[in-house]
């Protein structure tokens, strides 16, 4: 969800979609480097004169990339005027996503997308890859300004799987890490181009519980978005990326017995310090086969760009037999009730 990863208005449409659905479905390794993605939360509670519910987005990031692109359909308890909380909703999307086998790596994999999103009595929760998170900060109807905080769970699955490269392959696999956190946001809607555009911004936190890489990683984003019409969205979204010592040790050094298995060179830098280890830009859109980007079936898309940094991108494993150079691609198809 960006990793800026993955907007102008006209007339009045919905307001806003997660800035990118498709890195919800990043696994955790993609969605953390990928900054797209925050989750985008609906509030239909302003009758619009085209008769269109207010529709703010929301910001979540878990990762980099980082979010949200359905937003729910008007339901007859949502007309009350005596309801306190935005309304309740529940979304899914499937798709595919195109990404590095691990970060910094020159080698790809499409592998199977998925997320899911809700909100009910006003707090938000949702899923991205196996990401968990969940708002504790219930969201009022009308609200223009919303405050995001709530915890963070994770898998962390980079170079767990098969390796193309024999020479990483030699440096053996890295067992899955669980990662626990906290993220805080706001978002303001009614900024640029209309009183629907929305900017957010967001930091998430977490720490490795499961004793792996034994160290925490950090991702403030900043990102942008606007429906273009009542059927039609498109975001922008920048992060970047810092980890711990441990972090970079884990992934990024190669020691002696590494170096003997592999070929490639000793390299120790990568944990010597905590470091900005990745940014990422994307671009993200969606587009209602309904008609109407609040309800029905929705085509998701994007792309995003990261580069590792500093020590990282000096690792044997990134500049030897890989590149710091990151690309990700997705799509899929979204549906809310």
């Amino acid at each position: 969800m960006p990793d800026l990863t993955l907007f102008l208005c006209i007339a009045r449409p919905a307001r806003v979609l997660p800035f990118l659905a498709m890195i919800a479905f990043a696994t955790p390794s993609e969605a953390e480097e990928t900054s797209l993605p925050y989750e985008l939360t609906a509030n239909a509670d302003t009758a619009l004169a085209t008769g269109i519910d207010e529709e703010p987005a929301r910001y979540l990031q878990n990762s980099d990339i980082d979010e949200n692109i359905l937003l729910p359909p008007a339901r007859p308890q949502d007309d009350d005027p005596e309801r306190t909380w935005s309304r309740d909703y529940f979304a899914v999307a499937v798709g595919v996503l195109n990404t590095p086998r691990y970060n910094g790596s020159d080698d790809r994999r499409t592998l199977p997308a998925f997320y899911l999103r809700g909100r009910i009595s006003g707090y938000s929760f949702s899923t991205r890859g196996t990401n968990f998170q969940v708002d504790l900060i219930r969201q009022r109807r009308g609200q223009k300004t919303d405050f995001k905080f709530g915890p963070t769970i994770s898998l962390r699955g980079d170079r767990s799987g098969k390796a193309d490269d024999p020479q990483v392959a030699a440096l053996g696999k890295r067992k899955m890490a669980v990662e626990m956190g906290l993220f805080a946001g706001v978002t303001h809607t009614g900024v640029i181009t209309s009183e629907y555009d929305q900017i957010g911004f967001r930091m998430s936190a977490s720490k490795d519980i499961s004793g792996r890489h034994g160290s925490w990683t950090a991702s403030p984003t900043i990102d942008y978005g606007t429906p273009l019409s009542k059927r039609a969205y498109l975001g922008v979204s920048a992060s970047v990326n810092f980890y711990g010592k441990g972090f970079g040790r884990y992934y990024y050094d190669i020691d002696p017995e590494g170096s003997a298995a592999s070929g490639l060179p000793v390299y120790d830098a990568a944990g010597r310090k905590a470091t900005a280890g990745k940014y990422t830009i994307g671009i993200a859109g969606a587009y209602a086969l309904s008609g109407d980007l609040r309800k029905g079936f929705t085509l998701i898309g994007g792309a995003q760009y990261g580069r590792l940094l500093s020590r990282f991108a000096r690792s044997p494993v990134v500049a030897d037999v890989g590149s710091a150079d990151q690309w990700l691609f997705g799509g899929g198809l979204a549906y809310q009730f």
